[in-house]
C-alpha cells in the first residue's frame, strides 16, 4: 500500500505488512537501522527536462534475528523489504512519498512543507546512526562470571573449616581441587566436541509447540553431555581413588543414566523430530535403574558413621529416621523424579547446568560428614557443569541433551541414596522440583476442567514454569539468573540442613 503526503494532507494512514520474514520487528529502541540514500536522474514527462528523483531505502531488524545477509548484498530479491520514499521535485506539484513497510503501525501525523519533511526525516534517520551506541551486557558471560566466583568463594570457605566438621584431617583443597580441575577440562573439552557436533549435524530438535522465539535455536548442536559428564566422573574417580565405593555407585549411576539419554538423543535425531523414546519406555528404563542401584546399595557396605543402613538423617528433634524397605522404594522415586526434573529445566540457556552446579554444591557440602568422598564426587560434577556453562551461556552454541539432564538428575540422586540426605536433596533441588511439578499441575488442571466442563483450561500460559515466564515478557538471561539467586540461596541451606542433621 501506498502512502501519499502533501502540504496539504500529510497524515500517515495505517498500513500494514508486505513480509512475515523471521526477526523483523516495526520500529523499537532495541532496533539496528540502516539505510542507504541514492540520488537519480531521469526525464520528466515534457520539455525534456530533468527531475530529480531521491530515493530513500531503510531496512529494519532486530538484534535477535539471525540469517541477515550483508547490506552491501542486498537486492530485490522477494524476501528483501524495506522502506523506500520517494520525491520528485516539480512545479506546482505536492510531493510524493511511497513507503513500503513492514508491519503495522501508526506514525505520527505532521503538517510541514515538503522540503522540511525531507530534512526532518533524513535528520532523524541521521541521529539514529549517529547516536550513542548502548553498550550490551553479555548477560552469559556474567552469570558465568558470578557461578565461579561463589562457588570458589565457598568451597575454598568450606575447605578452610571442613576439619572442624569432619574432625578428621582431609587433604588440602578437598573440595576446592575437584571442582576446579573439572572446570577446566570440561571447558577445554568443549572447544574439541562443539565443532565436531555441529560438523556431524547433531541439531536439536524443537517442540513445534515450543516459544517462537526458540526458532533461532534450530540449528545448535546437542548431546554436550557426551563431553562434560564423563569429565566430571573421571575425576572423581581420580581423586577420590578407585576403591571408593560410594563414588563407584555414583558414577555407575550417572552413566546408566547418561546412556539412556544418549539413547533417546540418538533416535530423536534418527527420526528427525523431538520424541525419541516414548515416556512409558523412558520410564521403564529410569526405574528399572534405581531399582538396581536400590538391591546394590542393600548388599555393599558403604561407609556411615551411624553403623547401619537405611536411615535417613533429619534436622533435631526428628533426629535419625529408619525407613527399612522403604527406604529402597525412596531410591527409586528420587532417580525417577531427578533425572525427569533436570530433564524439564533444561528448557533455557544455561538453566539446568547452572542450577544442577549449585545443587551439587549443596548436597556436596551436606555429605561431606558422612562420606568425604562423596563430597569430592558431587564438586568435581558442579565443576563439569560449569565448564558446560562457558559453552551453554546465553546465547548456547551446545545444548546438553537428555545426555546430559538425565546424567545429572541421576548424580545427584545417588548422592543422596547412599548417604540417606534426601530431604537436603530436595531442597537443593527445589528448582526441578518446581519444574516438573509445574508440567503435573498443568496436565491435572487442563484434563480436571475438561471433565468437568467439556473444554479444557491451562493454569500456566505454556508448561514447563520458564516457559511460562517467557510468555510473560520476562527476558530469557533474566530467567536465568533469577533461577540462580533462587537455587544459590537454597543450595547454602541444604548444605546447612545437611552439617546440623549428620
Amino acid at each position: 500500500m501506498a502512502i501519499h503526503l502533501s502540504s496539504s494532507s500529510s497524515r500517515f494512514s495505517k498500513f500494514r505488512s508486505f513480509s512475515t520474514l523471521p526477526g523483523f520487528q516495526p520500529f523499537h529502541s532495541s532496533s539496528s537501522l540502516k539505510f542507504y540514500e541514492s540520488s537519480i536522474r531521469r526525464r520528466g514527462r515534457g520539455g525534456g527536462r530533468l527531475r530529480r528523483r531521491r530515493n530513500l531505502e531503510l531496512r529494519v531488524f532486530n538484534d535477535d534475528s539471525f540469517d541477515i545477509p550483508v547490506l552491501d548484498d542486498w537486492g530485490d530479491s522477494a524476501i528483501t523489504h524495506g522502506y523506500i520514499l520517494s520525491s520528485s521535485d516539480g512545479e506546482n506539484s505536492d510531493s510524493e512519498f511511497i513507503l513500503s513497510p513492514v508491519s503495522d503501525m501508526d506514525l505520527p501525523s505532521t503538517s510541514v512543507s515538503n522540503n522540511d519533511a525531507v530534512s526532518l526525516a533524513a535528520h532523524r534517520f541521521g541521529m539514529v546512526g549517529r547516536g550513542h551506541k548502548r553498550h550490551r551486557i553479555r548477560y552469559g558471560v556474567l552469570l558465568n562470571i558470578g557461578l565461579i566466583v561463589f562457588f570458589t568463594v565457598l568451597l575454598v570457605y568450606v575447605d578452610w573449616c571442613a576439619w572442624r566438621i569432619v574432625r578428621l584431617p582431609l587433604e588440602p583443597f578437598h573440595l576446592t581441587r575437584p571442582f576446579l580441575l573439572s572446570a577446566i577440562i570440561s571447558s577445554c573439552a568443549g572447544y574439541v566436541c562443539v565443532p565436531l557436533l555441529y560438523g556431524l549435524k547433531m541439531y536439536q530438535i524443537l517442540r513445534k509447540e515450543g516459544p517462537a522465539r526458540h526458532s533461532i535455536k534450530k540449528r545448535t548442536p546437542t548431546m554436550g553431555g557426551l563431553f562434560f559428564v564423563p569429565v566430571g566422573v573421571i575425576v572423581a574417580k581420580f581423586i577420590a581413588g578407585f576403591s571408593s565405593t560410594e563414588v563407584s555407585g555414583a558414577a555407575a549411576a550417572t552413566l546408566a543414566f547418561g546412556a539412556i539419554g544418549l539413547l533417546d538423543d540418538v533416535l530423536s535425531l534418527i527420526k528427525n523430530r523431538n520424541s525419541g523414546l516414548s515416556a512409558r519406555m523412558k520410564l521403564l528404563l529410569e526405574v528399572a535403574v534405581g531399582i538396581c542401584f536400590s538391591f546394590w546399595l542393600n548388599t555393599r557396605s558403604v561407609s556411615s558413621p551411624y553403623g547401619m543402613k537405611m536411615l535417613v538423617p533429619l534436622p533435631a528433634p526428628l533426629g535419625l529416621v529408619q525407613l527399612g524397605k522403604w527406604y529402597l522404594l525412596l531410591t527409586s522415586f528420587c532417580f525417577v523424579s531427578m533425572g525427569n526434573g533436570v530433564n524439564l529445566t533444561d528448557g533455557l540457556d544455561g538453566l539446568a547446568g547452572g542450577t544442577a552446579a549449585l545443587a551439587f554444591v549443596g548436597m556436596s557440602i551436606a555429605v561431606l560428614p558422612i562420606c568425604p568422598d562423596l563430597s569430592i564426587f558431587g564438586a568435581s560434577m558442579a565443576g563439569a557443569c560449569v565448564g558446560f556453562l562457558l559453552h551453554n551461556r546465553y546465547k548456547a552454541s551446545i545444548f546438553m541433551g537428555d545426555t546430559g539432564s538425565l546424567a545429572l538428575g541421576g548424580a545427584l540422586a545417588a548422592m543422596a541414596a547412599c548417604t540417606g540426605m534426601f530431604f537436603p536433596l530436595f531442597i537443593s533441588s527445589a528448582i526441578f522440583v518446581l519444574e516438573a511439578s509445574s508440567v503435573v499441575m498443568q496436565v491435572l488442571y487442563f484434563k480436571t476442567t475438561k471433565h468437568f466442563s467439556g473444554y479444557g483450561r491451562r493454569l500456566f500460559r505454556m508448561a514447563p514454569i520458564h516457559h511460562h515466564l517467557e510468555l510473560c515478557g520476562i527476558k530469557e538471561p533474566l530467567i536465568v539468573a533469577g533461577a540462580y539467586v533462587i537455587s544459590s540461596s537454597l543450595a547454602l541451606f541444604a548444605g546447612y540442613l545437611g552439617l546440623i542433621s549428620a
